[in-house]
């Protein structure tokens, strides 16, 4: 995965999977972003009670090459920030507000989402779809809808595609792949038995791993072959995993469209033919 360009998400997609001195250096960060660029690695250090080389790792774990480079890039955003439209839900909220909480932390979802996105993953990942003989998506729970929303779209595209939703028959379906085969993996936490389960099945084939989690470094994330992540915040009335569903859907939607287009003619008339099909269901 290259470098990440904005901190500040970078930090609040992975907080929950931080150690203690991972969040302590968070909570640091995100309490006062603008004095961090004033600082030394050595003063924050001091001041956190922490070694250097613990402040460090946590730059690469989010994604940096080191401390100086995530300084630039909380710079960035201290010197251009992007508007914080994430509110907390009040049990006194009224049914308006809390509506219009919802739609803006689906917003700041995408937004979060759009900053972490990997060019070069999604342009390996169209790569790899466009070559492959089949492809299988997989995801159970929440997870497992967004897969189902992933089938629902690809098979528009004249390809080999299919999905399941029992955990046993997912197993029985990696286990019939091949190594020209595809397989898209979504979980938001990438930590869950039986999408690890699948994920050993696939790794045994030698199918190539797509995987869509949140911005952490989870088992399935680390597996994968081409890591896809989106970021979410979790409010007392609303998970993390709830508000990450939009960005998953989005990057499926982002991964079609890419295919579509390159697959061109051949795209374009696999839509027609079953646009036609299903026109009988329309009065």
């Amino acid at each position: 995965m290259k470098e990440q360009q904005f901190a500040l998400a970078a930090i609040r997609g992975s907080y929950r999977h931080f150690s203690e001195k991972e969040k302590k250096i968070a909570d640091y960060v995100l309490n006062d972003p603008k004095n961090i660029i004033h600082l030394t690695i050595n003063q924050i250090a001091d001041e956190l009670g922490l070694a250097e080389s613990t402040v460090f790792r946590f730059c690469q774990r989010i994604g940096f090459k080191g401390f100086q480079a995530f300084k630039i890039s909380l710079a960035a955003e201290v010197v251009a920030p992007l508007k914080d439209i994430h509110e907390k839900i009040e049990e006194g909220d009224s049914i308006s507000t809390v509506t219009e909480k919802v739609f803006r932390s689906n917003i700041k979802t995408l937004e979060d989402t759009l900053q972490i996105v990997d060019a070069e993953a999604m342009a390996q990942a169209t790569e790899k779809l466009m070559a492959a003989r089949k492809i299988d998506f997989y995801g159970n729970g929440g997870s497992a809808m967004v897969a189902m929303d992933g089938y629902h779209k690809f098979v528009r595209l004249g390809l080999q595609v299919s999905m399941n939703l029992d955990s046993h028959m997912q197993l029985m379906a990696a286990s019939q792949l091949q190594s020209d085969d595809v397989a898209i993996v979504i979980s938001h936490s990438g930590t869950t038995t039986d999408v690890l389960d699948v994920l050993r099945v696939l790794k045994e084939k030698g199918v190539t791993i797509i995987s869509v989690t949140n911005f952490a470094k989870s088992p399935l994330s680390k597996g994968a072959d081409i890591a896809l992540y989106t970021v979410s915040e979790e409010t007392d009335f609303r998970s993390e995993a709830l508000s990450s569903r939009i960005g998953q859907l989005s990057l499926i939607d982002a991964l079609y469209t890419n295919l579509m287009i390159a697959r061109g003619n051949e795209g374009k008339k696999a839509l027609q033919d079953m646009r036609e099909a299903m026109s009988h269901k329309r009065l």
